[in-house]
């Protein structure tokens, strides 16, 4: 740290409970009162050096003497910046460090202590020592937070300004271009700053835990300098995240959910603290960096957890819920499970909340697909290409959201419409498959068996049947939770994909033939070519890999066809057979003979008999 000696005498002031006494060996003639500290001095050194004391003290030149009493109540820094000052004008030794200076430039100020009043008078002092200061980062930061005592009058003489231009442009700087000596211990240092030397690569982030120390309007100011000085809004973002950590303590302590219960540390925090928590977290939002994707969206949700608390103001927590939506793919399944902190608490968890933020999240999606398809026409199957991909975010929120209806589904508060509300904002391309929205109705519908069949039906349709994989497929087939129609569908494109897959294995089959036709001949002109072999070569290897590719399919048809079979025999026995499902369709099955046979073997056969026939009339 920094510092400028003054004054040769030795120490003359010493402490008399609340009175300084000078012991310079004459009778002290006026008294300077600081609030409730009194000085005992004399005149001639004070007046010869502030024009201030100098008019205080001619005032009583026509009174008694002894009457001589100043107030100087107003003076900044207080009485201990006047005992600095008194000490100056005695001629006492004295040091000058980056704690003090600020005090005694402003008090210097005060009392009018100019070249006036004598060579090398204190605000010419002080101000030497000041430069000196604004070139090292600590001591800038130092003499920056004593600001705070006498803001006014260092604002005045923009100390707080130069401050802060000093540490902006130290901490916009780039390291790199600077030396870095080392010291005989092994340490080093830069500007101040002690390092280890093992480490000569500075890192971005070297300056935050020292900013961090700062009221929040100084270091508000000291972010809009460095903004406007060009420092990437990464590191600025950086800054405000480690602040907020720093002076939010709800950050790390937002409550738990435990064993199904939520407690929130409000009770915890005095009205006074939880107002200044509420400033400062408003604050920090206004002063994050618009871009996308700079903030953390964990930091993000955090800071609206934080704000729900703390019952920040509506702009501020809309402002949260619009940069949360902008990088929603970012989000974990965690992060979103936001406890209800409402005054009438419906549900477990904010449903109405991840309502907004997913609305945010389609409108952007919607206006970047407008600006695209105004260039460019999207067919639609390069779109459902496009929701396909498992890295776009469309389709990493629809995963995302499907994952966070199953976690709620359970909550028995939940209404259909918020659940079918939520589910259906994600468009059909965005999902590749079904599975998750299907477990998330799933979850719902067992922890609300009380939905009629309409409402059952109702909630289904948000899931594409035709999209479900093998297992879900399966598991759908059996569930008796499901609407009889959802499985009749289910039972219906599992059908329709195997009828799909036999007729594809016909197809290599049809190839497979070709290519022996194909072989043959070239064997056949292998006599007269001599690149014939090579050629025939190749059309067998190209055989001998189609007939592979052929058993294995084969096996898949078999496997498929034997999970269909036990499916529609489950069915069968849990349905009531297909009397009753054609009896929920609307249809009524007659047999004209006595022998019935199961309506699963009819299907599986591939030639039926033609007797029994039934015969099917629409029910009254």
């Amino acid at each position: 740290m920094a510092s400028m000696k003054l004054g040769s005498k030795s120490e003359v002031f010493h402490l008399d409970g609340d009175t300084w006494l000078c012991s310079s060996g004459l009778a002290s003639d006026v008294i300077v009162e600081v609030g409730n500290t009194s000085f005992h001095l004399h005149k001639f050194p004070l007046l010869s050096r502030s024009g201030v004391l100098e008019q205080l003290i001619g005032e009583f030149s026509g009174e008694d003497e002894r009457k001589c009493v100043l107030q100087l109540h107003d003076i900044p820094g207080g009485a201990r910046a006047f005992l600095l000052v008194a000490k100056f004008c005695y001629g006492v030794k004295m040091e000058l460090t980056p704690l003090n200076v600020v005090q005694l430039r402003c008090a210097a100020e005060f009392l009018q202590m100019n070249e006036d009043y004598g060579n090398g008078n204190l605000i010419a002092q002080s101000e030497s020592f000041l430069n000196e200061v604004f070139g090292n980062w600590m001591d800038s930061i130092k003499a920056l937070e004593t600001c705070e005592e006498s803001l006014s009058y260092a604002e005045e003489l923009h100390v707080v300004s130069r401050c802060i231009n000093s540490l902006a442009m130290k901490a916009c700087a780039d390291p790199s271009l600077f030396s870095w000596p080392v010291s005989s211990e092994g340490a080093e240092f830069w500007n101040g700053i002690h390092v280890s030397s093992k480490a000569r690569k500075v890192r971005e982030d070297w300056w935050f835990e020292d900013v961090s120390l700062l009221r929040l309007d100084l270091y508000k100011r000291l972010i809009l300098e460095v903004g406007s000085r060009g420092m990437k809004a990464e590191i600025i973002a950086g800054s405000l995240i480690h602040y907020a950590r720093r002076h939010l303590p709800l950050l790390g302590r937002q409550g738990s959910m435990e064993d199904g219960t939520f407690s929130a540390p409000v009770s915890n925090i005095s009205t006074s603290s939880e107002v200044d928590q509420r400033r400062l977290l408003e604050e920090i939002v206004e002063l994050l960096p618009d871009q996308k994707c700079v903030t953390p969206t964990k930091f993000l949700i955090r800071l609206l957890r934080t704000a729900m608390i703390l019952h920040a103001s509506f702009s501020c927590r809309e402002n949260l819920e619009k940069r949360i939506g902008a990088q929603l793919e970012q989000a974990a399944l965690e992060d979103l499970l936001i406890p209800n902190m409402g005054y009438s608490v419906e549900t477990l968890y904010d449903i109405d909340c991840i309502q907004r933020i997913l609305d945010h999240f389609m409108l952007l999606d919607r206006n970047g697909t407008d600006c695209i398809s105004t260039t460019v026409e999207v067919e639609v199957e390069d779109r459902q290409l496009i929701g396909s991909n498992s890295h776009t975010p469309l389709t990493m929120v629809a995963n995302l959201i499907d994952g966070y209806l199953a976690e709620v589904a359970p909550d028995v508060n939940l209404k259909l419409a918020k659940f079918q509300s939520l589910a259906a904002a994600i468009p059909e391309f965005a999902r590749a498959l079904d599975d998750g929205i299907y477990r998330a109705i799933d979850i719902y519908l067992k922890a609300h068996p009380w939905l009629t069949d309409s409402e059952r039906e109702q909630i289904c349709r948000v899931m594409n049947c035709q999209k479900l994989s093998l297992e879900g497929s399966t598991h759908a087939a059996q569930n008796e939770r499901l609407p009889l129609r959802v499985v009749v569908q289910v039972l219906f494109f599992e059908q329709l994909r195997l009828r799909t897959s036999v007729a594809s294995w016909l197809f290599v089959t049809d190839n497979i033939e070709n290519s022996h036709n194909i072989s043959g001949n070239l064997a056949a002109l292998g006599k007269n070519n001599a690149a014939a072999p090579y050629a025939a070569a190749c059309a067998t290897e190209n055989c001998a890999l189609a007939v592979d590719n052929m058993k294995e399919r084969v096996l898949e048809l078999e496997k498929e066809c034997l999970s269909m079979k036990e499916e529609l025999d489950k069915l069968v026995k849990t349905k009531g057979g297909w009397n009753m499902i054609f009896k929920k369709l609307g249809l009524r099955i007659k047999f004209k003979h006595s022998e019935h046979k199961a309506p699963s073997k009819l299907l599986l056969n591939s030639k039926p008999k033609p007797e029994p026939e039934p015969e099917v009339s629409s029910s009254t």
